[in-house]
């Protein structure tokens, strides 16, 4: 007999993954409807006029390049800056470490209106104009605390004695952070730097207010939707969702072939110790 609380789990499970994908489903299926309105319903036969549509859209391509730049700088400085944050912020205690760690997450909680506006009158006040710099910069202001939560996570299995005996055996400070640490913080830099790039990609807030003349995806999506969407947008959407599932595929497949050679060599110590026994 199926047990009931486990049968409950499947459900919901079911129930949240169907959540979650449906709207895309829909979202990419507008991309191939013969319809003028982005929609998939009704259904007035398949096509593959609007990714040609796309194709000839440079405007959407330049905002698209736009957002890739931004998104690459501010993962960059936000992993430099949160990587290092954490790193203090683990090596000092006290009061003066509370409210480090205080004023660095502080921004998580601002509203990303409130962020641009801030950060435009800023650099304003000090003579420096508005553009995609600004946006890397307000983005930042934010964005470096998730990386220095995921950091600072990863710091907490660090051996110190590491460290010390390290430092005890000749090594420099610099080595021993290029040597030890680092390798030791590589999966929570790598994990910090994606959620960066992708927090980036999606932002419109902060961006709206800071990036001048200039555009970005977001913005360019969200004029669009005042003028007029067509399902241009839902072709671009549907070609984001694919390489998506590509490279998480690569990922995963990288993945289970390191697992597998890992076990295999754990595999071949364990029977040439048994032999030498």
């Amino acid at each position: 007999m199926t047990n009931p609380r486990k049968l409950l789990g499947h459900i919901y499970m079911g129930t949240f993954l169907l959540y979650l994908i449906i709207p895309l489903v829909i979202m990419a299926g507008a991309a191939f409807n013969d319809s003028k309105l982005p929609s998939v319903v009704p259904w007035k036969g398949t096509t593959g006029r609007w990714f040609v549509d796309l194709w000839n859209d440079s405007a959407i391509w330049f905002a698209f390049r736009n957002t890739l730049l931004v998104a690459a700088a501010v993962a960059i400085i936000a992993v430099i800056i949160g990587t290092a944050s954490a790193i203090l912020i683990n090596s000092i205690s006290g009061r003066v470490r509370s409210v480090l760690y205080g004023v660095m997450v502080a921004p998580i909680l601002a509203p990303g209106a409130v962020i641009g506006i801030s950060t435009l009158l800023m650099w304003d006040k000090i003579g420096v104009g508005s553009g995609l710099h600004l946006s890397v910069l307000g983005q930042v202001s934010y964005i470096a605390a998730f990386v220095m939560l995921l950091v600072l996570a990863r710091l907490q299995s660090f051996d110190q004695g590491l460290e010390e005996a390290a430092l005890d055996l000749g090594a420099s400070h610099a080595q021993v952070m290029r040597r030890i640490l680092l390798p030791h913080l590589y999966p929570a830099i790598g994990a910090g730097a994606a959620i960066a790039f992708f927090q980036s990609i999606e932002n419109f807030n902060v961006t709206l207010f800071t990036r001048g003349t200039s555009n970005t995806l977001t913005v360019y999506v969200f004029s669009k939707v005042r003028s007029g969407i067509t399902p241009t947008i839902n072709a671009l959407a549907f070609l984001l969702i694919v390489a998506t599932l590509v490279l998480a595929l690569v990922y995963e497949t990288n993945r289970r072939r390191k697992a597998k050679l890992e076990a295999a060599r754990e595999a071949e110590g364990r029977r040439a110790s048994e032999l030498e026994e």
